[in-house]
């Protein structure tokens, strides 16, 4: 599977470096849909388009017995891109800085690569193709892609489910595997600080929230130490604090944003609660609040036997060197939406630039060594074909 990769590979670059030169925000992704959908159709397997508002599924098989769905996600992200190569985003303040031209493009090469396969050999179950819209960012109703798809039955009987995301910051060829939860559930908190108001020549006259935020801001960062039990990871962060417009006029309010980061529910439930508690020490202060907690993916669970089947195939197409066991960390992933529906897992693939340049994830000048796209594309597609032809 690996040879027939590797000969895709002229054709998978120029999947990527069409769709990153193309790049569209969540649920825009109309030229990538119909880039996925005619490509598929070249291959003679039928695509869905709109699935999840922009999505596009697809799926091939014996019509009987398990399914196993492979997913991509599709969307850019709006980022102005710095990059000085013949492959440069052509649309204006939007680029593919995630890796998700990669994902689409792997994908695809694994639709080819398994259409060849049921051509060739027995199979005994199906495999569904989940092209994903939305992982970046929700829609004005708190949807994001992964759970619009669900919405339409996109996971359906779906017994497993799969996906691969690139990582810049990692050696590239190398995989990297977590059982269990390796992604957070990500929330999100806007709150305000509540007081009077006064002229800053008379403090007493009013209730001061830049006073309030004072303690609140120690009770905030005190949460994850002092009210979690230290086994269970978590984080609060604030990222923005605001109040006032002038040096002598005391505001009536203080605005603070935060991201707020777990792994199991019920320290997620907590951290609401610890954190409505802290806010709480404006009353009494004299003032007051409000809090309202936004709720965004839950935390990513890697199914351990999913997992195993993608270390299995990995290990044996690139060596045990080049596979290695490695904690994701506290970012999010809303194919953790997917992993409820059924046993999943996602596996990591490294895929640092030769050039030695250090190419972040969510910046401009974001990157990836285009090698790993015949790696991923063969891990994928080895996987879901040893599913239907029962030799996992």
């Amino acid at each position: 599977m690996l040879e027939k990769a590797k000969a895709l590979q002229p054709e998978l670059v120029r999947l990527r470096r069409d769709i990153h030169q193309h790049p569209e925000l969540s649920f825009q992704e109309f030229r990538t849909a119909a880039l996925v959908a005619d490509t598929l159709a070249e291959l003679g397997i039928e695509a869905q388009t709109g699935v999840g508002k922009t999505g596009v599924t697809a799926q091939i098989g014996s019509g009987d017995g398990p399914t196993i769905a492979i997913r991509a996600d599709m969307d850019a992200l709006p980022i102005v891109e710095k990059n000085n190569v013949p492959y440069k985003s052509e649309n204006e303040g939007v680029m593919h800085a995630c890796g998700h031209d990669a994902h689409t493009a792997i994908l695809l090469g694994a639709a080819h690569l398994l259409k060849q396969s049921l051509a060739d050999e027995k199979w005994h179950g199906n495999v569904r193709f989940l092209f994903q819209p939305a992982e970046e960012a929700f829609d004005d109703a708190g949807i994001s892609g992964g759970t619009a798809m669900i919405s339409d039955n996109a996971m359906a009987d779906v017994d497993a489910v799969i996906a691969l995301h690139v990582w810049s910051d990692s050696p590239s060829g190398v995989f990297h595997f977590q059982d269990g939860y390796s992604m957070a559930a990500v929330d999100q908190f806007d709150a305000r600080i509540l007081g009077d108001g006064a002229h800053g020549a008379y403090p007493h006259t009013g209730s001061d929230p830049l006073f309030m935020l004072a303690p609140i801001l120690s009770a905030l960062y005190a949460i994850p130490s002092r009210q979690i039990n230290p086994l269970q990871p978590s984080v609060v962060s604030l990222g923005q604090v605001c109040g006032g417009n002038i040096s002598n006029v005391i505001p009536n309010e203080v605005i603070l944003k935060g991201t707020i980061r777990s792994f199991e529910e019920s320290v997620r439930q907590q951290l609401w609660t610890e954190i409505e508690r802290a806010l709480k020490l404006s009353e009494t202060l004299g003032g007051g609040y409000e809090l309202k907690i936004l709720k965004g993916d839950p935390a990513l669970y890697n199914a351990p036997e999913v997992n195993g089947w993608l270390r299995d195939v990995a290990r044996e197409m690139v060596g045990g060197t080049a596979v290695a066991e490695a904690e994701f960390g506290m970012g999010a992933e809303d194919f953790a939406y997917m992993a409820k529906e059924a046993p999943g897992a996602m596996l990591m693939l490294g895929a640092a630039t030769p050039d030695g340049i250090v190419r972040h994830h969510h910046t401009e000048t974001f990157d990836i060594d285009e090698s790993v796209l015949a790696l991923g594309t063969a891990v994928l597609a080895e996987t879901a074909r040893r599913f239907v032809t029962g030799n996992l």
